[in-house]
C-alpha cells in the first residue's frame, strides 16, 4: 500500500468525534480492529440523517476500502471484523439489536448513547417494522413528539434562544425522554426549560430509572432542584 500523501489544504468535510472517545476509549482500546470499527461507525453516523442511526454487518463488508484494511483475504477480513465488533460491544462502545427479517436474523449496531439505548429497547419490545429497504431495513414505530409543540403546549411561548436549546436537545436525547421530562416538570409545576434540561442531563449522566423517577415526581421533584443542579433551576 502506498504511503499517505498528506491532508489536502482545500476545504474538506470533517467528522465530529465525541471528546469521550479520546479521554476514555482511546487509552483503553488495544485492538486495532476494534479501533477501526469504532472510528468507522462514528464516521458513518456523522454522515447519516434521522433520529436513530445504525449499521448492519453488511455496511462494513460492502465498503471495499474499509474491509481491505481488515485482512489479506476476504475470510481474514470478515473474521477480523466479527472479532472487532464483538470487542466493541463487550467494551460498551456499541449496542447490538437482532431482528428477524423474512426468516433471516439481521444484526443492527448502534452507538452506546441515550438514543442508541432507546432504539435497542424499542426494538427488543417489538416497536419496529420492516421497511423493505436494503440499506435501512428497520424503522421504529414509536411516536416521537414535536419538541417545539410540546414546549409551547406545556411550558410557554418560544423564544429564539429557547428554540435553539430545544434543537440541541432534540439532537442529544431520545424523544421519549424529552416527553417524560416535560411531564415531570408539569406535574411538579416547574414549567421551565432549565428544569426539564436538568432532568435530561441527570438521566444521561446517571441513567434513567423509571420507578425512581416516579418517586421523585411524587416528592415534588426536590431531587432535581437541589444539589449539583440547583444553580440551573429557578425555584
Amino acid at each position: 500500500m502506498p504511503p499517505f500523501g498528506g491532508f489536502s489544504e482545500t476545504k474538506i468535510r470533517t467528522t465530529s468525534i465525541p471528546g469521550q472517545f479520546f479521554g476514555e476509549l482511546l487509552p483503553a482500546i488495544n485492538h486495532l480492529g476494534e479501533l477501526k470499527v469504532t472510528l468507522y461507525l462514528l464516521w458513518r453516523f456523522d454522515r447519516m440523517e434521522g433520529t436513530f442511526r445504525y449499521l448492519q454487518r453488511s455496511d462494513f463488508v460492502q465498503d471495499d476500502r474499509f474491509i481491505s484494511g481488515m485482512g489479506e483475504t476476504t475470510e481474514e477480513a470478515e473474521s477480523m471484523l466479527d472479532e472487532s465488533l464483538k470487542k466493541a460491544i463487550a467494551r460498551g462502545t456499541l449496542l447490538l439489536a437482532n431482528v428477524n427479517l423474512e426468516g433471516k436474523e439481521v444484526s443492527l449496531y448502534f452507538l452506546n448513547s441515550p438514543k442508541g439505548e432507546a432504539a435497542v429497547r424499542a426494538i427488543n419490545n417489538g416497536q419496529w417494522r420492516h421497511t423493505g429497504k436494503i440499506n435501512a431495513p428497520v424503522e421504529l414505530i414509536q411516536e416521537t413528539p414535536n419538541i417545539f409543540r410540546l414546549y409551547e403546549e406545556h411550558i410557554g411561548p418560544l423564544t429564539p434562544m429557547i428554540a435553539e436549546a430545544l434543537g440541541e436537545a432534540e439532537d442529544t436525547y431520545p424523544p421519549i425522554w424529552i416527553e417524560e421530562a416535560v411531564r415531570i416538570a408539569v406535574e411538579n409545576n416547574k414549567r421551565s426549560w432549565r428544569y426539564v434540561e436538568a432532568i435530561l442531563e441527570r438521566w444521561q449522566q446517571e441513567g434513567r430509572d423509571e420507578r425512581k423517577d416516579k418517586r421523585y415526581a411524587e416528592k415534588n421533584g426536590r431531587e432535581y432542584i437541589e444539589g449539583k443542579y440547583s444553580d440551573f433551576i429557578e425555584h
